[in-house]
């Protein structure tokens, strides 16, 4: 007897699924591990320069761990759809749907709690301006929002209280002040004094408005989010749509799958049954009335 046959169709049908589930977790292979290169490399200049604080808040730390989660799980899902392994497909959909459904429900829940949100955000900023030269990565991140968003502190100017090198009680040329990166520049490559917010935070908003920004960075980028609003819908499609259809894809290839292993194993099934009938046939085992049934 011969062996059941695929079909064709349901063969080319399969094989294109698996081409694209393919190509889309190749490319969240390969975002990963960008992520996690750039990781490394920020790693190794924070350790380099030996901001140690804060080690697990550390944006190289979160990077790393980003691109080998991503790494991970786009091997297995490399690794199941090679082999058609329903389990490791399963553990790659589950894993990306959970990643998903994770950030649409943060998303929802911080618009839906935007002041408790702000106000976690502002904390955090603090936090951060507590440690301001003790973390490199810490401060490069706050002095590019404060130039880019002209901005000042976290909820604003008066954030800078905290530091103990700007405190007002505190001695030194940075004692009530500010960072250079809050001070306002009229002119684009103009080089700014580094000690022109000096005193500022003995002013009232009014005065120290004519120097620096006083509003807080979290306000800012609110504010440049609703006025971008273009830009940010499209970042969001171009961070959730891959991983939409990543999920889709793979959702498709697993069923057709399991379709392609179910009718191969009726066939086998068959097969061996008909196998059975044969050989009770020639060794004459069968009953007369059974001799009188059809062959199947």
């Amino acid at each position: 007897e011969r062996a059941p046959q695929r079909d064709p169709i349901k063969c080319s049908y399969i094989f294109i699924h698996s081409q694209h589930s393919l190509m889309q977790i190749q490319l969240h292979s390969l975002i990963g591990t960008f992520i996690l290169a750039i990781g490394i490399y920020a790693e190794a200049e924070r350790l380099r320069f030996k901001t140690l604080n804060a080690l697990f808040l550390a944006p190289s730390i979160i990077l790393i761990l980003l691109g080998i989660l991503m790494f991970v799980v786009s091997f297995i899902g490399v690794l199941g759809s090679l082999r058609d392994n329903l389990t490791l497909l399963n553990v790659f959909m589950y894993t990306l749907l959970a990643c998903l459904i994770l950030e649409l429900l943060g998303g929802i829940l911080g618009l839906a709690f935007r002041d408790k949100t702000l106000d976690l955000v502002n904390k955090n900023i603090r936090k951060g301006i507590e440690n301001y030269y003790d973390d490199l990565d810490f401060k490069n991140i706050l002095d590019f929002v404060q130039k880019k968003f002209q901005c000042c502190g976290g909820e604003d100017f008066k954030d800078w209280e905290v530091n103990v090198y700007h405190k007002c009680s505190g001695r030194g040329p940075l004692a009530c002040g500010v960072p250079y990166t809050c001070c306002i520049m009229t002119q684009p490559n103009e080089v700014v004094n580094t000690l022109c917010g000096h005193h500022i935070l003995n002013e009232t908003r009014q005065d120290a408005m004519k120097v620096i920004h006083v509003r807080g960075c979290s306000h800012a980028f609110v504010h440049w989010m609703e006025d971008n609003y273009k830009k940010m819908a499209i970042l969001l499609l171009v961070i959730l749509l891959p991983q939409f259809f990543g999920v889709l894809i793979t959702w498709a290839y697993r069923n057709q799958v399991l379709d392609i292993k179910s009718e191969w194993d009726q066939q086998s099934s068959d097969m061996k049954e008909q196998l059975t009938h044969n050989a009770n046939v020639k060794r004459g085992r069968i009953s007369k009335w059974y001799k009188c049934m059809p062959d199947k």
